[in-house]
């Protein structure tokens, strides 16, 4: 008797905590790149690696999350920063897919490489049943990326013009330091203190390191944090300019633009100003 009072118990206790889980094919299976991910191998690699800082239901609020400087991901929520979607939409199975691959630079979340593409595959079938949304909402369709225009001079200063007209500079600062009037009030959807990019510090950016990753940033928006998306606001071209230009602050990467840059009087002249400082992810703003 005392038993079957007991093995009652564990099953009240299991069935308590488990995560439901969603019927349909779509929420069954994801899809990066040529692997079909499966829910049931997922959920294994998830408890294995991922419970403790995403949480048991998803929800973010693993027993690791308070000490992390960045909440982790809230996937019941289902709002996700990197995506080829636009802003608002949920991402495609290959956005959650290169997620996990890349990892997420200046947080606490690896790239989990060292899984084979067809766990990923299957960390994303199972991270798509935490939040309803994934049932009633399609993906969005990953925004067209024109090919890039070649490097100039002029793609440099007119990225410059626009980077103080669209007032990129009241967060990122002036120099691109992350230390604008705004840096210190900013939060994200967590309402937690989130710092802006400080480009000096940096080369890698948290959803990629190409130029093609930074175009994708300022069209589609990085949800969940006060990075908005720029689509309606400037044109393809104009977007190139301002990553051309943005490349010039990060002054500690040679890249091609800052080459460049510094082959100008007034481009030397500016980067010699700049006060490298701070982390990537501000310049020591008090929050």
């Amino acid at each position: 008797m005392r038993t079957a009072k007991i093995t009652k118990l564990i099953l009240g206790i299991a069935a308590a905590l488990a995560v439901p889980m969603l019927a349909s094919a779509q929420q069954r299976e994801s899809h990066g790149g040529k692997y079909a991910g499966d829910t049931g191998a997922g959920k294994q690699l998830y408890y294995r690696y991922c419970w403790g800082c995403h949480g048991f239901r998803g929800d973010g609020n693993g027993e690791n999350g308070p000490y992390l400087n960045i909440l982790p991901r809230n996937f019941v929520a289902a709002t996700f920063k990197c995506r080829s979607t636009p802003t608002g939409t949920l991402p495609t199975d290959e956005d959650l897919f290169n997620a996990l691959t890349r990892g997420f630079n200046n947080s606490n979340m690896p790239a989990w490489i060292t899984l084979t593409a067809q766990n990923r595959a299957d960390l994303v079938a199972f991270i798509k049943t935490f939040s309803p949304r994934w049932k009633s909402d399609k993906p969005g369709d990953p925004i067209a990326v024109p090919a890039e225009p070649a490097l100039s001079l002029q793609s440099i200063q007119h990225g410059k013009e626009l980077y103080t007209k669209l007032e990129c500079w009241k967060c990122h600062g002036p120099e691109g330091r992350g230390d604008g009037p705004s840096a210190s009030t900013l939060t994200d959807s967590n309402e937690q203190p989130i710092r802006p990019y400080n480009f000096p510090e940096g080369s890698r950016f948290k959803c990629g390191a190409t130029n093609h990753d930074l175009y994708k940033i300022f069209m589609t928006g990085l949800d969940g944090t006060p990075m908005p998306s720029f689509a309606d606001v400037i044109k393809p071209e104009d977007a190139w300019d301002l990553v051309h230009f943005l490349r010039t602050l990060q002054v500690t990467h040679k890249s091609p633009e800052l080459t460049l840059w510094m082959s100008t009087k007034e481009g030397a002249e500016y980067v010699k100003a700049q006060k490298v400082g701070g982390t990537p992810t501000g310049s020591g703003i008090k929050q």
